[in-house]
């Protein structure tokens, strides 16, 4: 019997609600009577299947399946779409009572599956998505017509090779791309899991676990699935993981199973646990799980009962963390295989298209509109010759005016010019950016040796991007600042202090430091105040066994601000120890206190502070709370709230992070009153967050304020030249945060972005749209009074709301206006809407994002260019950007470098390719008037085929987009300005298309004509008084432009290396012996015989030779001329400095696959960068 590829589980709706009334003798009757003939329809299917593999795994599948349909509990759920939830029961175990409404669902195996392509589907699906590109469908369309052509005028090989070969190319990469993850899913799929079943653990295939299977997990391995935790080894039901592999955090954190089911740790205990999981359906949300369990029990009278549990994301475990320091734990699937939350993450693809192919696919409409005018031109001037010559008598009869003819006469020409458009093009141009890439990420000078990061690409079809870049958006905790907190200084009571020597100092209205204070000296407020440091967080402690007994223990948390707090209140004499089932438990003066944890409101961005309850020792119920002076100082009712707020205004000039330190007494009537608000908004199915959010709100009133903290995160090293540099480069930077105005103009100005001298204007504090409206029209005035005046405008999250709502081009044109922009007090979706606001603009500029935490992720999403920074928020800015580095340093050296070369390597690529096609096809459009419109080719067909294929798009500008540097690494680094002669597309604009595509027609031009007086008429070339006829004027033709549009290469060629010298001089002799050997033998099966020993014949004259000289030099002469204006008086002069081609070897960094770590190598073309900054420019800006 195969395998199944589905489980089917049950899904329920809510229990119908009970009137209390007891039940019937009949009810009772009935219920027995179910519940006999469910017993009676397991057994009997359990028969059925005795011999099925994998024994109780696939029989515990069928059973569910037969089970539900037999029973006819889903029939009225047939039909009906998928519900937003989910209901599993746990271990396939039935639940005692029926009174829910369930119904069946089937649920995906735990196969993982990363390829694309199966065996069967690869040809099919591939050949389809290579055909949807503009190129490919246009040669496939003509190389039919040239296989039902009557008369067609060149062999149909001449666009099915080309095409077959670029088709054949891009699908071995990605056949051999996808074969490497069918080999990881394989890997993956089959390694082997544990379950437990009827008392005892099976071993499995890890694919074969489906949804409701207990899972058995013991130390240091990964979750095969997604799992909702039920017991573990911990006797307080608690274990520890680790998310590297999902988020790249790595401490420790800690998560949790149900109190109901934390004392089976046995498997026979675990099998008997009979329970139902709802949850909500699968998202990609890393951080989300909303779900309850319902614990069945059934006591000695035969009563069930049913007790509900809240599930939440501290009882998910996911698939890719992996168990720390804990024996075992036992879960249950809820998501398997392509609906776990990791699967779902990975399934996320970029949408973004870089300027350049923006441009090259409307070159290639205007090359087929061009085409189609040719083609119906000369279909036209032949009917009109044909019918006014008197017709030879030694032709076919002339054939009538008919549609018929006019679409055969149009196919044979739309045939023989169908060259113009470049088949090859994406595929060199795939191969340049794939290779292209990985200088990026072996470059040693955007290498972090600190934390041993290299450069990332992870969008390598954007590379060109980063160098036309007009507006850079970047968030500044852990961007610009380093995100390591220290604690500086607090506020208690209306007093302010610093900490010095590990003791708090009051400071006078000096700024000076008085004599310490020792814990013994703190006031009841001051003890109050540092109760709520020490107990208000979610710290993990972790304490290394090795590690002496007098060792400090390690903290562990996702928030630094939480960890800096801690870590000052250890400096003051109270230590944190950590929790130990609802034990919070710290050590003050040697003496161990124990704080009983009742319930943990944690922090979200909307009420932007966290809170705990707790009972102390006294046995009094306290609700400490800590969080920003927006959300907190308006609900206080006792405590000096004005000094207060004067103190976090005064920290936040300094530049301080700011917190707001909060108590608030309870009694046991309303802690009985929160605990049932609680248990309502967790146990909720629908909008549970805004419910429970709306509970914690109402907790956290009336509060009595304690004071507040400031906490410095200083800035990283090199963001003023950052940001300096980029300014002189012509890019704005905009600065977007969460944090408060003060802290954030202060780091404004201390990072460069703000410069000494700006005019500030401030948008902020905005009531309503219309106060908005006329705010934003007098700062326009403001501006536009004086024309020379730099601005800086500030902008407020509320302010900029009203702003988006119904005035965006106004803000628009505001912010276009000022030299800088900082955005404070934002939400990640208004960062979002900041960055669609810019590029969706009159001028559509080029917008990059960069940041390092979740609340980024947004913007650099919504950006052209989404950059990441390997943070110590986690690592879901790097997983969906588009690059991503160590320090934000290296991002002037991503754009003003890297950035420069891609683009400029693209688009000199993109425009060789058109022109070079321009001029050899171009001639084929000469010789049909030179033939009277006959149809014939001036090319032979392989000679066509080969043109594309080896002859001018493989090695030369292959090699050119991988190494060619027009202008060293250290001028673009000390010279910003010359990012700005690339932007806004400035190498691929119209004018710069139009003056490549007229040199190409100029150079058709000579190869034609040039060609044809020299051999008129009937020039004798030959010793032996032979002359030359149209094959051999063809073949002459022939190497003029393959030896010109090589050296037109190798003009704007400025390094030049020996893979550069090798690849130009190893085409020209390929293709010597390429037309050599091609005329060597006559070709019978292909009917080329008339080519035999052409090439011999031409070669042998020396007025070929002559004529190939000539030709050559006045085909190139404009394009001499040309580069010696630009390098004199045009744009190219600023390119004078040109890199030597003994410029010193780099030192880049590359994979070692082996060993998985990285290893030194000697690698063309990166020079080292300088180590000392343009600090005369720093100065000067």
């Amino acid at each position: 019997m195969d395998e199944p590829d589905t489980a089917i589980s049950t899904n329920s709706q809510q229990a119908r609600k009970r009137d209390g009334s007891a039940k019937s003798s009949h009810d009772i009757q009935r219920q027995t009577s179910d519940l006999d003939r469910q017993r009676s329809i397991r057994s009997k299917i359990l028969e059925e299947h005795q011999d099925v593999p994998y024994g109780e795994d696939v029989r515990n599948q069928t059973f569910i399946s037969r089970w539900l349909t037999e029973s006819n509990i889903a029939k009225a759920f047939q039909g009906k779409p998928t519900p937003v939830s989910r209901t599993l029961l746990v271990g396939n175990c039935i639940p005692p009572s029926t009174e829910d409404d369930i119904c069946d669902q089937k649920f995906p195996n735990n196969r993982i599956i990363s390829s694309k392509y199966t065996a069967w589907n690869f040809i099919p699906k591939n050949l389809f998505e290579q055909f949807r590109r503009i190129a490919n469908f246009y040669f496939l369309c003509i190389g039919i017509i040239q296989l039902f052509l009557e008369d067609t005028p060149v062999s149909p090989a001449t666009s099915i090779l080309p095409l077959i070969f670029v088709v054949s190319v891009t699908a071995v990469k990605q056949g051999y791309e996808d074969y490497l993850r069918h080999r990881a899913d394989d890997d993956v799929n089959n390694r082997p899991a544990f379950i437990a079943r009827d008392g005892k653990l099976v071993e499995v295939r890890s694919q074969d676990i489906t949804v409701g299977d207990l899972v058995y997990v013991t130390n240091n391995e990964g979750f095969p699935c997604d799992l909702v935790m039920l017991s573990s080894s911990d006797e307080e039901g608690q274990c520890y993981i680790t998310t590297a592999n999902l988020d790249g955090e790595t401490n420790l954190k800690i998560h949790c199973c149900i109190p109901e089911s934390k004392h089976l740790k046995s498997v026979e205990g675990i099998s008997n646990l009979c329970s139902s999981i709802e949850c909500e359906q699968p998202s990609a949300d890393l951080y989300r799980f909303i779900g309850r369990a319902n614990i069945f029990s059934t006591d000695s009278s035969g009563n069930s009962t049913k007790v509900q549990q809240p599930l939440g994301p501290e009882h998910m475990l996911l698939r890719g963390a992996r168990l720390k320091n804990t024996e075992f734990i036992f879960g249950c699937a809820v998501y398997t295989g392509q609906q776990t939350k990791m699967a779902l993450n990975s399934k996320f693809t970029s949408a973004k298209f870089s300027t350049v192919e923006k441009s090259m696919n409307f070159f290639l409409i205007v090359f087929l509109v061009i085409l189609m005018f040719e083609t119906t031109l000369l279909v036209v001037l032949k009917n009109i010759y044909e019918r006014n010559i008197s017709w030879p008598w030694y032709l076919p009869p002339q054939k009538p005016i008919n549609f018929r003819n006019v679409l055969q006469d149009l196919l044979s020409f739309l045939v023989l010019l169908n060259y113009v458009i470049p088949i090859s093009l994406y595929v060199t141009l795939e191969m340049q950016k794939f290779f292209g890439s990985m200088f990026f990420a072996w470059d040693l000078e955007m290498y972090d040796f600190t934390s041993d990061i290299p450069a990332k690409v992870n969008t390598s079809d954007l590379n060109e991007e980063l160098g036309q870049v007009e507006y850079l958006f970047t968030d500044k905790t852990g961007t610009l600042t380093e995100n390591d907190m220290q604690f500086r200084q607090c506020s208690i009571n209306g007093t302010r202090y610093s900490e010095v020597g590990g003791m708090l100092c009051e400071l006078s209205d000096m700024q000076r430091d008085t004599q310490p204070l020792t814990l013994s000296q703190y006031t009841p407020d001051m003890m109050a105040f540092v109760e709520v440091l020490v107990l208000c967080h979610t710290i993990n402690v972790h304490k290394n066994p090795a590690a002496r007994e007098d060792e400090p223990p390690e903290y562990q948390s996702s928030s630094p601000d939480e960890k800096a707090l801690a870590e000052a209140c250890r400096r003051l004499g109270v230590t944190f120890l950590g929790t130990r089932g609802e034990r919070m438990i710290f050590r003050i003066k040697n003496e161990d206190i124990s704080y009983r944890l009742l319930h943990v409101l944690e922090f979200d961005a909307t009420r932007k502070c966290m809170s705990v309850i707790v009972r102390n020792p006294k046995g009094e119920i306290l609700l400490l709370c800590k969080g920003a002076e927006s959300t907190l100082l308006p609900n206080v009712i006792s405590g000096d709230a004005d000094s207060t707020l004067q103190h976090v205004d005064d920290f936040a000039m300094a530049g301080l992070r700011t917190l707001v330190i909060a108590n608030k007494r309870l009694s046991e009537e309303e802690l009985q009153d929160c605990e049932k608000q609680l248990h309502k908004a967790r146990t909720a199915m629908v909008k549970r967050e805004e419910k429970v959010s709306r509970a914690y709100s109402v907790m956290e009133q009336d509060l009595h304020v304690l004071g507040a903290t400031g906490v410095e995160d200083r800035l990283q090293d090199g963001v003023q030249e950052t940001i300096a540099s980029l300014r002189v480069a012509g890019i704005k930077v905009w600065v977007l945060t969460g944090d408060k105005m003060e802290t954030a103009v202060n780091i404004s100005h201390s990072c460069g972005h703000f410069k000494r001298g700006m005019h500030e204007l401030h948008l902020v504090q905005q009531k309503n749209k219309q106060q908005c409206e006329r705010t934003i029209t007098d700062l326009l005035k403001e501006i536009r009074r004086d024309d020379l005046l730099q601005c800086a405008l500030v902008v407020d999250g509320m302010s900029l709301k009203y702003a988006l709502s119904t005035h965006r081009q106004e803000l628009y044109t505001l912010c276009s206006l000022c030299t800088a922009v900082l955005c404070c007090r934002m939400s990640p979706i208004q960062k979002a809407l900041v960055v669609k606001l810019v590029k969706s603009g009159p001028d559509h500029p080029v917008t990059a994002a960069i940041g390092d935490g979740a609340n980024d992720v947004s913007m650099i999403q919504e950006a052209e260019v989404g950059i990441g920074i390997y943070g110590k928020e986690g690592r879901q800015a790097v997983r969906c950007s588009d690059f991503a580095f160590a320090r934000f340093r290296f991002l002037q050296r991503a754009l003003l470098v890297h950035g420069h070369y891609y683009y400029y390597r693209v688009a000199t690529l993109s425009k060789y390719f058109f022109y070079k096609n321009v001029a050899f096809i171009t001639p084929q459009l000469y010789f049909a008037f030179w033939s009277r419109y006959s149809g014939q080719s001036f090319y032979e067909s392989m000679y066509l085929a080969s043109y594309n294929i080896f002859l001018t798009s493989l090695c030369p500008i292959l090699i050119y987009g991988m190494f060619e540097k027009h202008c060293d690494e250290k001028t673009l680094m000390d010279d910003p300005t010359l990012y700005r002669l690339i932007t806004r597309n400035a190498r691929l604009s119209m004018k710069e298309f139009v003056t490549w595509n007229l040199l190409g027609y100029w150079q058709s031009l000579v190869f034609f004509f040039g060609t044809y007086f020299l051999l008129q008429p009937n020039a004798v070339v030959h010793s032996s008084m032979e002359t030359m006829d149209v094959f051999c004027m063809g073949v002459l033709c022939y190497i003029v432009i393959i030896i010109a549009v090589n050296l037109k290469l190798s003009l704007e060629t400025h390094y030049w290396t020996w893979i550069t010298h090798f690849s130009l001089w190893s085409t020209f002799i390929g293709f010597v012996g390429f037309i050599l050997f091609y005329s060597s033998f006559p070709m019978p099966l292909t009917g080329q015989t008339y080519m035999y020993w052409v090439v011999m014949r031409v070669m042998g004259s020396v007025t070929s030779w002559l004529i190939i000289l000539l030709l050559t030099i006045a085909a190139l002469m404009p394009d001499l001329l040309l580069k010696l204006y630009k390098n004199t008086w045009g744009i190219d002069k600023s390119y004078i400095k040109k890199v030597s081609k003994k410029a010193p070897r780099s030192s880049v960094i590359a994979p070692d696959i082996q060993s998985q770590q990285y290893r030194h190598v000697e690698m063309m073309p990166i020079e080292p960068e300088t180590t000392r900054r343009n600090n005369q420019l720093t100065t000067s800006l």
